[in-house]
């Protein structure tokens, strides 16, 4: 299992190789994402308010290609709740969620 932004990268070879069950995408309300990655970060006191939202805004507004990027490496765009059914499903022993 692999996660995080760049774990896309490694889905074609682990696809290659036979090793992949899945590879997912999470698709997430972007200003939900939004405020709460600005939460975590100002009660974290991580940076100067005013960086934190232009930060922020900077990321709402890139996240659409990031998803498409991501899409473009093999993984499927899906929300959180599907994500874990499918899993739960390969975990269970039955293949497609």
């Amino acid at each position: 299992m692999a996660e995080g932004i760049f774990a896309a990268e490694i889905v074609e070879e682990c696809r290659r190789r036979g090793l992949l069950a899945g590879a997912y995408a999470l698709r997430r309300p972007r200003g939900a994402t939004f405020l709460r990655r600005l939460a975590r970060d100002l009660s974290e006191q991580r940076k100067a308010p005013r960086l934190l939202i232009r930060r922020g805004v900077a990321l709402l507004r890139a996240e659409p290609a990031v998803l498409r990027r991501q899409m473009g490496l093999g993984a499927e765009a899906a929300r959180a709740r599907e994500v874990l059914r499918r899993v739960a499903g390969l975990l269970a022993g039955h293949p497609h969620g």
